[in-house]
């Protein structure tokens, strides 16, 4: 049974939709291994995690104190995740695999329901680029990032710090956003620009 439980857990962290879709049978063994990760987390890491989470166990959340990381209910952290606090996630969203926020000093919030795709990177943080130094010693800054609710971002996605995108939008895949996406727009492209409306799918 234990080959059995192995190959369910490695196919649900690379598909945490499987988890909250399980039969009461497999959620009998398999909650407990979710209570187990996320308490280990809640020990050694600055998380406010809801109990109803899915964690995959090589997710890698880093959130020193002052660096929180937070999600509401059913929230999905997928295999090869990389989670930098200051992040907020409302309830229900989804980061799969290889997914990377970095929230720098000014964080990331990402609003309810919001799926993210895999190889997505969102980087709340940029360095200088005077020419007068270094780039090893570029003073950073960092104005956050804020996603809104019901937004899909496709596979392989950047955001660069300061941009907002509002609720609704979708994001193609591979585009490179720098500036602010309007609620219900579709964006592609590097630099993004928008390319459509979901209301008028």
């Amino acid at each position: 049974m234990s080959e059995l439980h192995d190959a369910h857990k490695r196919r649900m962290a690379r598909m945490p939709w499987l988890y909250f879709r399980a039969k009461p049978a497999v959620l009998a063994w398999a909650q407990p291994w979710q209570a187990e990760l996320l308490a280990q987390l809640h020990r050694t890491e600055d998380v406010a995690l809801d109990p109803s989470c899915f964690v995959a166990p090589d997710a890698d959340l880093v959130a020193e104190p002052g660096r929180r990381i937070e999600a509401g209910p059913r929230c999905a952290f997928a295999a090869g995740v990389f989670v930098h606090g200051p992040v907020t996630l409302g309830a229900d969203v989804s980061l799969n695999p290889h997914v990377t926020l970095d929230g720098g000093a000014a964080g990331i919030h990402i609003g309810e329901g919001t799926r993210i795709a895999t190889g997505a990177r969102l980087f709340a943080f940029d360095h200088g680029m005077a020419p007068g130094r270094p780039i090893r010693e570029q003073p950073t800054r960092s104005e956050g990032i804020r996603v809104g609710a019901d937004v899909w971002i496709g596979a392989n996605a950047g955001i660069t710090d300061g941009v907002t995108v509002g609720d609704h939008a979708v994001v193609a895949m591979g585009a490179v956003l720098t500036r602010d996406v309007p609620a219900w727009a579709i964006v592609g492209g590097v630099p993004a620009a928008v390319i459509g409306d979901r209301r008028d799918r």
